[in-house]
């Protein structure tokens, strides 16, 4: 195959040196004026084609002596390509399948606030977040199940493994990014990690979000104000006013900001 392709380039290389030497015969003053210019030109287009012939050979011969090499690496990049398509759609994608389904369960107990439940025993011989992260580890389902698990223990108050689950969560849209990290300055600032707490809800109203950002620009003023920072807070309730006038922590902004701006 290999030195198929190398003869098919050769030829075409040949073939174009061909047609530029009769476009320099046709249309060259030099040429015309000059007796002995198809003679220096045809020489010269002999030595490339001669030049030509020996890369040929050189190739030809580099093949033939590094065969079982070329062969054996064509051998392995089947089987490579051969063993991730079966891993992806014989093996990933059913488990993908059966994931999305197990999940049904749990988050209706989630919505209903029935956390432990949704944690662990849903019912009807569903699994839960706990179980789902370890059957289908690798799978978007079992990402998605480290935030709700995450969010669960929040609930439940149980801060430091709620933290390890929301860490654990990788978030790729345009919503869980902002309420993973508001949920992670909850936790923290349960605990007492007030830097911590003010680190992530300033990540979490960096994004603009009607609802979310106001509601999480005013915890981080609130918490602000706690920490005798008034100067973040000042500027997360006029942001407030600012952007999200509409929004209901708009009126706990009019107040504080009159307060806050002395």
């Amino acid at each position: 195959m290999i030195y198929v392709f190398l003869h098919k380039f050769w030829k075409k290389r040949i073939m174009a040196k061909n047609k530029q030497y009769l476009r320099n015969k046709g249309g060259n003053a030099g040429y015309r004026g000059n007796p002995n210019a198809d003679g220096q030109n045809q020489e010269d287009d002999d030595d490339t084609l001669v030049d030509i012939v020996e890369v040929k050979e050189h190739a030809q011969d580099f093949f033939e002596r590094n065969q079982n090499t070329v062969i054996g690496f064509l051998a392995i990049a089947v089987l490579l390509a051969g063993a991730f398509l079966a891993y992806k759609y014989g093996y990933q994608a059913p488990r993908e399948t059966a994931s999305m389904e197990a999940i049904h369960k749990a988050e209706f107990q989630f919505k209903q606030d029935s956390f432990a439940l949704a944690l662990s025993n849903p019912g009807e011989g569903y699994e839960g977040f706990l179980e789902i992260i370890d059957n289908y580890s690798g799978t978007p389902v079992a990402n998605l199940s480290n935030y709700y698990a995450g969010i669960s223990y929040l609930n439940l108050g149980n801060y430091d493994v709620a933290i390890e689950y929301l860490n654990d969560y990788s978030a790729n849209d345009d919503v869980t990014p902002i309420t993973k990290s508001g949920a992670l300055g909850d936790a923290h600032a349960e605990l007492g990690n007030m830097d911590a707490a003010m680190s992530n809800y300033k990540k979490a109203v960096s994004s603009d979000n009607a609802f979310l950002t106001p509601y999480y620009l005013n915890k981080l003023a609130i918490l602000s104000m706690s920490q005798n920072d008034n100067a973040t807070a000042l500027s997360s309730f006029e942001r407030i006013e600012k952007d999200y006038p509409q929004s209901a922590e708009a009126k706990d902004a009019a107040k504080y900001v009159p307060l806050l701006g002395k």
